[in-house]
């Protein structure tokens, strides 16, 4: 297949929002006179869908007339309201955007009473989001594959090289004792969404508090950097057009961010049980691996990563504990979305591989 023919499909694999999740239903009434309010010039109808991945906050297209917008939310039954604030995020992008690719924020909404939780609208990017499966008939090449892998990790590279302070956003978080504060809230995460005893978790636990390492600096740090965050170009998948999902972003240790990635990045050799819980098409061949994103990663930004299994497995004990809070709110009713499921089992499986990953001290 030649780039023209790649450039012809792939238009037809943009990201495209659909009906809305029983449950997930906003307020119409409401929202439009909030919208009618802040964009008066604007006449025309009010159309409401869901995109239907994302287990966390929810994600709406707005439109209103020619006004394309996507509205973020938290969940419904969310008791983690911390992990929800939409105004930290609509701050972090009115300030973000202009410095790396990111949606423009439009309007905030403080106001529970409109949709029943604090809320915020950004400009739609349209592009193409790849998610843990590749649409039916679409293919990539080996090259486009290892371009896409490789303008990935220099992204997140880019990132970290932001200077916050200069964008206004020092007083995002504390990075001093970023790494130990981490590792003993997502313990403590754990411990309030359990639902069945998992002997893993108490060994990994220990592991981690025994084996922190020294902070390797601060920067910006996205926490949910993977491919089904990323806008990309229909043209060209090399080209990132917009990272999303900015919810979890705060000041601290970038070799945190660099192992989460690689906790979502599933290599072709990795065991089938591995396998099962790819989060996108990591492992299509051309593909990095995760040992040669870690080391461009090295070679773009000069860290040092000889300690990088430690961030690795952690990353994947978080994981895991943000997928065990998804499945407390199935498991306690506070959601009917199927999806959520079968996220017990996940959440155990991941446990296992950071278990590994410590014992192992491999990526």
């Amino acid at each position: 297949m030649n780039f023209q023919d790649h450039d012809s499909q792939s238009q037809n694999f943009q990201d495209n929002a659909s009906a809305v999740r029983q449950g997930e239903e906003l307020d119409i009434a409401r929202l439009e006179s909030f919208l009618r309010t802040n964009i008066p010039e604007e006449s025309g109808p009010l159309a409401v869908s869901q995109f239907p991945s994302g287990h966390s906050n929810l994600t709406y297209s707005v439109s209103l007339g020619s006004h394309e917008m996507v509205l973020r939310r938290p969940p419904f039954g969310s008791k983690v309201k911390s992990a929800h604030d939409m105004g930290r995020e609509y701050q972090v992008l009115s300030k973000l955007h202009t410095s790396f690719p990111s949606p423009r924020p439009l309007l905030h909404c403080a106001d529970e009473s409109v949709l029943g939780a604090p809320f915020y609208l950004m400009e739609r990017v349209h592009g193409v989001i790849l998610r843990r499966q590749l649409p039916e008939g679409l293919e990539i090449a080996p090259d486009t594959a290892r371009r896409m892998s490789e303008s990935f990790i220099d992204h997140l590279a880019a990132l970290h090289g932001v200077d916050y302070a200069a964008v206004g956003l020092s007083d995002l978080g504390k990075p001093q004792g970023y790494v130990e504060r981490q590792v003993k809230g997502w313990i403590e995460r754990y411990d309030g969404s359990k639902t069945h005893d998992l002997p893993e978790v108490g060994r990994i636990a220990s592991w981690l508090r025994e084996h922190m390492p020294r902070q390797s600096g601060a920067t910006l740090v996205h926490n949910d950097y993977k491919y089904d965050n990323m806008v990309l170009d229909p043209g060209d998948f090399a080209k990132v057009r917009a990272v999303l999902d900015w919810e979890m972003c705060t000041l601290g240790d970038p070799l945190t961010d660099l192992g989460t990635a690689m906790a979502y990045w599933v290599d072709d050799d990795d065991p089938p049980f591995l396998q099962a819980l790819r989060w996108g098409p990591t492992a299509i061949p051309g593909s990095l691996t995760r040992a040669e994103l870690a080391h461009r990663y090295a070679e773009k930004t000069g860290r040092d990563i000889s300690q990088i299994a430690f961030y690795y497995a952690f990353a994947l004990f978080k994981t895991a504990v943000i997928i065990q809070q998804i499945y407390y709110r199935y498991h306690h009713g506070l959601t009917k979305d199927q999806r959520f499921a079968s996220l017990g089992e996940a959440a155990r499986a991941l446990f296992h591989v950071s278990l590994m990953a410590a014992e192992s001290n491999t990526i």
